[in-house]
This record gives C-alpha cells, sequence and structure tokens, in this order.
C-alpha cells in the first residue's frame, strides 16, 4: 500500500482566465493610416463618394474600417 495520497487530474485547482473584449473604438485621428488609405482606395470603386465619405468620418472618430463600413451600409447603403 502507498503512503501517498493518488491525485487525480481534478484535484488541481481551476484557474480562471479572464479576457478582457478590446473596445472596436480607437481614439480619434487626424489623419488615416496608409494601411487605410490603400483600403479606401481599392473599396472607392464600388461604393459613392457620400458612402466613402461617411466611412472616413467614422474612421476618423474611431471606428474601424469594417465597422465604419457597416455603419455607412445602414445609413447610405452603396
Amino acid at each position: 500500500m502507498p503512503y501517498h495520497k493518488s491525485k487525480k487530474k481534478d484535484d488541481k485547482p481551476k484557474m480562471i482566465i479572464v479576457i478582457k473584449k478590446k473596445d472596436a473604438k480607437m481614439k480619434p485621428k487626424k489623419e488615416l493610416s496608409k494601411v487605410q488609405k490603400d483600403l479606401m482606395k481599392e473599396h472607392k470603386q464600388h461604393h459613392t463618394k457620400k458612402h466613402m465619405d461617411m466611412m472616413k468620418k467614422a474612421m476618423l472618430s474611431g471606428l474601424c474600417f469594417q465597422d465604419a463600413h457597416k455603419m455607412a451600409m445602414k445609413e447610405v447603403g452603396k
């Protein structure tokens, strides 16, 4: 008979890891980054000026490209 207690896998203390979800809204900017400008150039071929202006305004206020696009599609359309 062994003198030590047998450990089960479930005997370990459980750690709870909390991952904070990063907010989609970033801080406002004065101008778009080079990557954002390149994305906007490609995107411009498929959408109206009103759509593009709204996206740019939203991105400057701190939204990411995808969120700005969703917002512009809801309010202005293509």
